[in-house]
């Protein structure tokens, strides 16, 4: 069934970050990857009266065992009960294939992104152009990826491979494609920062930002310092307006439970009440420290 109508507090990406590129701020995009974690995120975005972008990818979404439509479901089930009425989008993370993306418009997913940065460029243009005609007929943003953002743990995405985004490349896709956002490859990583360490380069977002418009997402946000995060969010004539965070996440949750291993969504459901209340404060904890401390978006709810 698809979602037609929806709370005034539920944005679109673009419009999103529209407001905090202008503002100065980043928007976390949060992935709670467990649906009973939703509301944790939801919970410390209210807390710090911060927007905020609740997240997950398709590989996630396999890996734990959701269908977009019960992500999305409580999601809006937590906004009502839960009153969260600062902004928020929901988002549909890495993605290969249409077929989700059609799933989760329908489910009611206000953004989506497209990842066909394995593909030649001619082809990752295709591809990411018919998306966003599909996304953008049904009132939904688009986000797309161009160069290889490099990853430790392979939950998000297939391959080790890092490719910095070219930014003649980046202006050209942009206006081939229409996309409102782009995720670019500039040093950072999905997963746990260990052996290979967290860069920001700086000066290509500049050139990437000087080419083009389009809004930029810094992907692999968990365990980058705040303070190289702070300034690609402050870069001249606008830097990062998204940053994505998942890892830390997960790991506050595992850690408040004394557990190693990940779980399936439904190993997360039949906690109890008493663990799942620990892990939600873990996690909305963690939520707040990076609006507070990384994202600079603590308060920033009242330019909505």
């Amino acid at each position: 069934m698809t979602r037609t109508t929806k709370p005034d507090n539920v944005l679109t990406l673009k419009k999103a970050l529209e407001i905090a590129e202008v503002n100065r701020f980043a928007i976390g995009s949060f992935s709670p990857r467990y649906t009973p974690m939703i509301a944790a995120v939801l919970q410390g975005a209210q807390k710090s009266g911060s927007p905020a972008i609740v997240q997950i990818s398709h590989k996630e979404l396999i890996r734990y065992g959701i269908t977009p439509a019960e992500f999305a479901d409580e999601f809006y089930e937590r906004l009502n009960t839960d009153h969260i009425t600062v902004p928020v989008v929901l988002h549909l993370d890495h993605t290969k294939e249409p077929g989700p993306i059609q799933e989760a418009i329908e489910a009611g997913f206000t953004s989506v992104m497209i990842d066909a940065s394995e593909k030649s460029l001619e082809d990752n243009i295709a591809i990411s152009r018919e998306v966003a005609e599909y996304a953008h007929a049904k009132g939904v943003s688009v986000e797309a990826e161009l160069g290889m953002i490099g990853t430790t743990d392979f939950v998000e995405t297939d391959k080790d491979e890092e490719q910095y985004t070219d930014p003649e490349e980046a202006a050209y896709f942009v206006r081939q494609t229409g996309v409102d956002a782009l995720a670019v490859s500039c040093g950072t990583a999905h997963g746990v920062y260990m052996v290979k360490q967290p860069k920001v380069d700086y000066e290509r977002l500049r050139a990437i930002r000087t080419l083009t418009p389009v809004h930029l997402v810094l992907h692999g946000g968990s365990g980058v310092p705040a303070d190289m995060v702070q300034k690609a969010v402050k870069l001249p004539d606008g830097g990062v307006s998204k940053v994505n965070i998942a890892t830390d996440l997960e790991l506050a949750l595992l850690d408040a439970l004394n557990r190693k291993e990940r779980m399936t969504n439904k190993e997360c459901l039949r906690l109890s009440p008493a663990q799942l209340a620990l892990g939600r404060e873990a996690v909305a904890e963690t939520v707040v420290e990076k609006i507070r401390h990384v994202l600079n978006s603590e308060g920033q709810g009242h330019h909505f």
